[in-house]
Parts: C-alpha cells; sequence; structure tokens
C-alpha cells in the first residue's frame, strides 16, 4: 500500500537477516505502545516520508529512539527509512529486531521481504509472503500481504518466481477486501493481468488505478509510466526495479 496510509495503520494499531527468519509466527494482535511522544514522532516521520523528506524523517525517528529505544515502532520506522534510501541490509536488521520483540506485527514481516527482494533473495521474500498469506491475518494485513505477493509475483527481476496467474488471483481479492479503492493494488492486477498476456485487462486496471480520487503526483505518474507499457502490449522487463512508493 502506499506510504500515506501506513498514517492510519499506526493509528489504528496504536487503537485497536542478513537472511529472513520466517520461522518467526506473526499473527496481528492489538497491543499498547508504551511513550506517546515516541508515537507522536514516528507519526511525523510518517508524514515527512510521504512527502519525500527522508533528511527530516531521520532526524524524528532519531528523536524517537532518544525518548524509548525499546519500542519496536522505532525500529520499524527506521527500516521503512532505510528501505527508502536503499539500505536493505540495515532495513533487514531492524525488521529482524522487531519481530523478535513483537513477532506478530504484520507490516515488519512485509517490510523485510521486500528488502530481501531488493538483495535478489527471492525465494527468501516469497517464503516470508507466503507464510503471511497462510495465516490469513486481519483483512486490512491480509490484503496488503496478498498486495504484496501478487507485485513479487508479476514482477519480480527474476522470471522463473513469477506466475502472472496466481498474481491476478492475490490482487483481485486484495482488490475486493479493499473494496476496489486502492489505486496502488488495482495497479497490482493491472501488472498481474500484463504477465499473464492479457494487456486490455491490464490496460482497463491501469486507467481504473489513475482514476482513484486522492492519488499523489508521484503516483500518478508510476501508474502512467505502467500503462504506457501496457498500451506497447510490454510486460515487466526482467530487469524491472520499479516498486511500489
Amino acid at each position: 500500500m502506499r506510504a500515506a496510509k501506513l498514517v492510519l495503520l499506526l493509528i489504528a494499531v496504536i487503537a485497536g537477516a542478513a537472511a529472513m527468519h520466517a520461522e518467526n509466527q506473526i499473527k496481528l494482535v492489538r497491543q499498547p505502545f508504551a511513550n506517546g511522544e515516541a508515537i507522536k514522532l514516528n507519526v511525523q516521520a510518517q508524514e515527512q516520508m510521504r512527502k519525500g523528506d527522508l533528511t527530516s524523517a531521520e532526524r524524528s525517528v532519531a528523536l524517537a529512539m532518544q525518548k524509548d529505544s525499546t519500542l519496536w515502532l522505532n525500529y520499524y520506522m527506521r527500516g521503512r527509512l532505510f528501505v527508502r534510501e536503499h539500505k536493505y541490509e540495515l532495513a533487514i536488521q531492524d525488521c529482524n529486531w522487531v519481530l523478535r520483540k513483537y513477532p506478530k506485527f504484520i507490516e515488519a514481516a512485509l517490510l523485510r521481504a521486500n528488502a530481501n527482494a531488493h538483495l535478489g533473495r527471492y525465494g527468501d521474500s516469497l517464503k516470508e509472503l507466503d507464510h503471511v498469506v497462510r495465516i490469513r491475518p486481519a483483512p486490512d494485513s491480509y490484503a496488503r500481504a496478498l498486495q504484496a505477493r501478487a507485485w513479487f509475483l508479476a514482477t519480480c527481476p527474476n522470471s522463473s518466481f513469477r506466475n502472472g496467474g496466481q498474481a491476478a488471483r492475490d490482487a483481485k481479492i486484495a482488490c475486493k477486501l479493499t473494496t476496489w479503492n486502492d489505486a496502488d493494488t488495482i495497479d497490482t492486477l493491472a501488472a498481474a493481468y500484463a504477465e499473464t498476456g492479457d494487456f486490455d485487462s491490464a490496460i482497463r486496471y491501469a486507467e481504473q488505478a489513475l482514476a482513484v480520487k486522492g492519488i499523489s503526483p508521484e503516483s500518478a505518474k508510476l501508474f502512467r509510466e505502467h500503462l504506457m507499457w501496457f498500451q506497447q502490449r510490454r510486460r515487466f522487463p526482467s530487469s524491472n526495479k520499479t516498486e511500489k512508493i
């Protein structure tokens, strides 16, 4: 999902390594946070990342760490920042810390899968995604897990990991769970259909993603690039480095 949606995710959670360690059993439950000031700084960092201001986000996360160095949310947010900065090994280390401290936080597992994929550890990434989908967490997290796996299966740079049919099935369920209102998930469905060779469907869903109200200029630019590829009857290339924002 888009970074902006994680602000709502954080509020919802507050309210109610080098190699991946898939043995961590990840299930979503509610657990209160310990430090309100640190939480506020993390939400501030979230908004700064959404705006692309990574320098300010770094400062906010560092201040949150000073407020409470034991809060797992700090490490998750820093891990997200590391992914944005292409520091994937560091991101995995922070995700590992989170999942040791709080092994029930789905988002850290999905972030770790993302980082492993960027490092070319496609088997580890898919194993983690499969695990999260298999345990069927709460609907919002389940939708994010399905969307993440669909994107991986539709666009993985190593084509041997691609499976357009499964990607389309995952993405369609995720679209239904998000009531067809999440542009990122609809764009993923378009990519999945492109991988199957159904470019007419890919074009239709890419256009639908662009029509969702409230998408950011950065997202719109990315979706238009995808639409152009599909109009040219092109799947994502095996050298694909495009990622969800």
